[in-house]
């Protein structure tokens, strides 16, 4: 007669008993493991800082760790199930074997009962295959929505970060450290453009794939392999029976095999993958590097085929290229030895069971089912203990992008902390008190700068080139980091700066005239005014188009949208860098007039290398090197030294 290897009658509440214990048994694990880990490892720190705030933000923590816990359920779920199915199989099996019997033997009795048992392992198989499916389905689901909520979140606080206080301007001043053969590829911290889409999304979807596993399998992450580890090697451990081994008898060597076997297999593969951490740090950065080089020929592709440039960006493009096949291929060269490995140990895990347990099958001493589920054991217990080794890569991979995105957050915080010029709110005027300008290596451009501006000022700051003129401006901004002194400013939106070359953002048009300002808080009707009063008429009935503006927009016109804004935006004070510089004298003569009528009373300070643009200013300030200054009205002769006092 053939029986069931388990209550299956009473199994669903035994197993929902199964999961609830466990369960609580894996969650205090992962937050004592994960507290562990961010407090005495760099990864660890490294993980918990960047993502950290997903679990602890107010708005987000909830949904977070509802997720967290949902997955954890589905996961321990996913590993009772594969310990059902090897108890199915094994029915399955005896029942075949207990058939065949009966019917070599002419056992009608036997024969129906092996009948029996196995259809009713089939119908067991049906009901344990559905609720497989359905909880692989709902897995896929709620684990594709933590790694997007996760990555949202991410994206928007490493953005954030990133913008806030000039960061992605002021970095580039950060040492970040690099050394050696890497010291060449770019100062400060690279690609953060590649840092904040592709490694978030490796860091997202790691942090769900790595730890809970993915696709239905109960080995492929670590909550679930752990769990896979315990609960087969029971199974193994009841199926074990001695071995002689160089005549000594090893009581259950089945488990002792799996783990030694897979343990040092195990050590080998770390061994072989732990250059891969650095090699795809590496990957990372130079294909980022060669990607940032194609956008840079894209960009400037007109100037490049001014200058026929095409024969010097090829040689800088292959340069770049070079290094990213040489990285390839030492990647490759160490894939394959780790991936070799890997193979050599997982075709010999195939049939390692079936040789150990195959003389107790033919003593009689266990059954085909027996059999069956032994390798299924044991297939479970190596590749829940694999996983740590095969997963390596993976793993190299996590590193490699938490130390991208923790250097980029370094960045920022260490950008923040360098010096600025000190800046304070002052209504509708100016005033510099001992502003001190200089080049990264120290050399003075500006000392001891004090003025004074009110309203309808217009002061022009001149000099040499290479003199400070518009590193003053960027001091002013906030943007240079060698600059010292006090500056007082109308607040916020009424103080603007105006580059040589106006930024245009992508969008619509209506969108790059309106900036800095939103489209919605002007309006078309004052967007329009504003274009043809900076003598752009055609391009009123253009707003509503989606272009490339700075690639469509000729230098000229770019200037003139740029004046355009200081119509819509109406500042109390506006700096501009050479902003006439592609238009002429008579447009210059113009737009600077439209200003002055327009906004009598806004402060305007201009550097600007043509003397046509002085009658629209009412002061000089020349710069004459070496941090001395000279100041004067516009139509005196007299002078003043760098101290205010009148020549």
């Amino acid at each position: 007669m053939t029986t069931y290897s388990i209550d299956w009658a009473h199994e669903i509440w035994a197993s929902l008993k199964w999961i609830g214990i466990v369960f609580v048994i894996a969650a205090v694990g992962l937050l004592l493991i994960g507290y562990l880990l961010a407090r005495f490892t760099l990864w660890g720190r490294q993980y918990w800082r960047i993502t950290g705030d997903f679990f602890t933000d107010p708005t987000t923590r909830t949904g977070a760790w509802v997720l967290v816990a949902v997955l954890l359920v589905l996961a321990v779920t996913g590993v009772r199930l594969s310990v059902l199915f090897s108890y199915q199989g094994n029915d399955m099996f005896t029942a075949l074997q207990t058939a065949a019997e009966g019917f070599s033997s002419g056992n009608q009795q036997a024969l129906e009962a092996g009948k029996r048992t196995f259809w009713g392992a089939m119908g067991i198989f049906g009901i344990l295959a559905t609720i497989h499916v359905v909880r692989t389905l709902i897995e896929v689901y709620l684990g594709s929505m933590f790694e997007i909520r996760l990555r949202q979140y991410l994206t928007t606080k490493t953005t954030s970060d990133w913008l806030g206080g000039m960061a992605f301007y002021r970095n580039r001043f950060v040492d970040m450290g690099v050394r050696g053969e890497d010291a060449h590829i770019q100062p400060g911290v690279d690609n953060p453009d590649q840092r904040i889409e592709s490694d978030i999304t490796n860091v997202a979807t790691s942090s769900r794939q790595l730890v809970f596993g993915y696709g239905g399998s109960s080995t492929n992450g670590v909550i679930p392999a752990v769990i896979t580890i315990v609960s087969f090697t029971k199974i193994l451990w009841d199926l074990s029976g001695p071995m002689n081994v160089f005549g000594t008898e090893v009581p259950r060597a089945m488990v002792w095999f799996v783990y030694m076997f897979v343990l040092i297999s195990t050590v080998i593969a770390f061994w072989l993958g732990r250059p891969l951490i650095r090699l795809y740090f590496l990957r990372e950065r130079l294909t980022a590097n060669f990607r940032y080089a194609l956008v840079r020929v894209r960009d400037g592709a007109e100037n490049v085929a001014f200058y026929r440039g095409q024969g010097s960006e090829q040689a800088g493009l292959l340069e770049r290229f070079g290094a990213v096949v040489a990285n390839f291929w030492q990647i490759i060269y160490r894939t394959l030895k780790f991936t070799g490995w890997n193979f050599v140990i997982n075709q010999l895990s195939v049939v390692f069971a079936y040789l150990i347990q195959a003389p107790r099958f033919f003593a009689g001493q266990i059954t085909l089912g027996d059999m069956n589920q032994t390798g299924s054991a044991f297939a479970n217990v190596h590749d829940s203990l694999s996983f740590f080794r095969e997963s390596y890569d993976s793993f190299a991979d996590l590193r490699a992008s938490l130390y991208r995105l923790d250097g980029l957050e370094d960045a920022n915080e260490k950008s923040r902390v360098l010096p600025t010029i000190t800046t304070a709110d002052r209504d509708r005027s100016v005033r510099l008190a001992d502003v001190d300008i200089s080049t990264p290596d120290g050399n003075e451009l500006i000392r001891a700068l004090n003025l004074e501006l009110s309203p309808g000022d217009a002061l022009v700051i001149k000099g040499r080139s290479g003199s400070g003129k518009t590193t003053l401006l960027r001091g002013l901004a906030g943007l240079w980091p060698f600059a010292a002194g006090e500056f007082d400013r109308p607040a916020g939106d009424s103080t603007l700066f105006l580059s040589q070359i106006p930024y245009i953002p992508l969008g619509d048009l209506r969108t790059a005239v309106a900036y800095p300002a939103l489209p919605d808080d002007v309006g078309d009707e004052a967007i329009k005014h504003a274009l043809q009063q900076v003598f752009l008429p055609h391009l009123t009935e253009r707003l509503d188009e989606e272009e490339d503006w700075a690639k469509v927009l000729s230098p000229g016109e770019q200037q003139r949208v740029a004046f355009a804004r200081i119509l819509l935006t109406r500042p109390q004070v506006v700096f501009m860098d050479e902003a006439t510089s592609a238009v002429d004298e008579g447009l210059e003569y113009s737009l600077y007039s439209l200003i002055r009528g327009e906004l009598p009373e806004t402060i305007i300070v201009s550097v600007s290398h043509r003397s046509t643009t002085d009658q629209h200013h009412t002061e000089v300030l020349e710069l004459t090197g070496g941090g001395d200054w000279e100041m004067r009205p516009v139509d005196a002769g007299g002078r003043s030294n760098g101290s205010g006092k009148t020549l």
